[in-house]
């Protein structure tokens, strides 16, 4: 058995597509145009080309994209000063605060400052409620993504067997909370995780967010089970060239696997269009106009 490729870039592109007819719609219709704002506190040179291609995707849909670089040296009430204040910006319908921020700066005293309506990347306590409830509107965008790749390769998830490995707050957690909605039996396993390996075996769908390079091996997989790879890591191999690779050691496992997503390629591609859907919701939630389906 050879694996099914999840491509996540044609997945994002057909979504981008969308988001920009939406975008049109929009403007057309009620004359909003969405504005997201970006805040990077720092100079992490990662996270400047992570909010550079979240400006130019923004800029591409047709949304109004502004941007505010602090020093590293700011305050923490600096940093929440500047959200406050896009809070109340009218032509500002989402905020994202790159993280992470200084080791100075709370991450939770920002994120709690920030309005919950213009929560793009629904990392705030009333967006995490919400998904809890199974009312949200905003959710947390690679793990929004990891769904759209799921329901468009396999379907109806409903009675599935789904294995989350990794509960953090950015992904785990919410992942979890999605997959439940959809009708997944959902176990969600950590680095205290006992017998790992019989955990995957189990499951019809493998999502892995853990952070270590190639952990998840092939003869841990299920045989046709479907693996999402979240994981981003740069692993230096014997020659001493720099590779990225995921969470899951993909060679051995696209053997067994029924369906499985690359890195790079695959979940990674879904995480920025992802926050432009939710940027879309958030205009229009803002301005009481419908919700555009997308």
């Amino acid at each position: 058995m050879t694996a099914s490729i999840i491509d996540g870039k044609a997945h994002a592109t057909a979504l981008r597509a969308k988001l920009i007819a939406k975008t049109v719609d929009l403007k057309a219709e009620y004359g909003i145009v969405p504005g997201l704002a970006t805040v990077l506190v720092g100079d992490d040179p990662a996270s400047e080309v992570y909010v550079r291609n979240k400006n130019k995707t923004a800029e591409a849909l047709g949304f109004k994209s502004v941007h505010h670089h602090l020093a590293s040296t700011a305050s923490e009430a600096e940093v929440v000063s500047l959200v406050k204040t896009l809070n109340a910006e009218p032509s500002v319908h989402g905020i994202l605060v790159q993280l992470p921020l200084p080791k100075h700066i709370r991450e939770e005293s920002v994120l709690d400052a920030l309005d919950p309506a213009k929560d793009v990347d629904a990392l705030t306590p009333i967006n995490a409620g919400l998904l809890l409830s199974g009312r949200a509107h905003l959710v947390s965008c690679t793990p929004m993504g990891v769904m759209i790749l799921l329901r468009e390769t396999l379907g109806d998830i409903g009675g599935a067997e789904a294995l989350v490995i990794g509960r953090s707050l950015l992904f785990g957690k919410p992942a979890a909370q999605l997959l439940l909605a959809a009708n997944a039996t959902v176990t969600m396993a950590h680095s205290r995780s006992r017998d790992l390996p019989l955990l995957c075996r189990r499951a019809d769908i493998i999502v892995a967010a853990i952070g270590k390079p190639e952990f998840v091996r092939g003869n841990w997989v299920k045989p046709g089970a479907c693996v999402i790879d979240v994981g981003i890591n740069r692993i230096v191999d014997a020659s001493g060239h720099s590779r990225l690779v995921g969470d899951v050691a993909y060679a051995e496992t696209a053997e067994v696997a029924g369906h499985i997503t690359p890195v790079p390629g695959g979940v990674g591609a879904m995480t920025i269009i992802c926050l432009m859907r939710n940027t879309l919701i958030a205009a229009a939630m803002q301005h009481a106009v419908p919700l555009p389906v997308v």
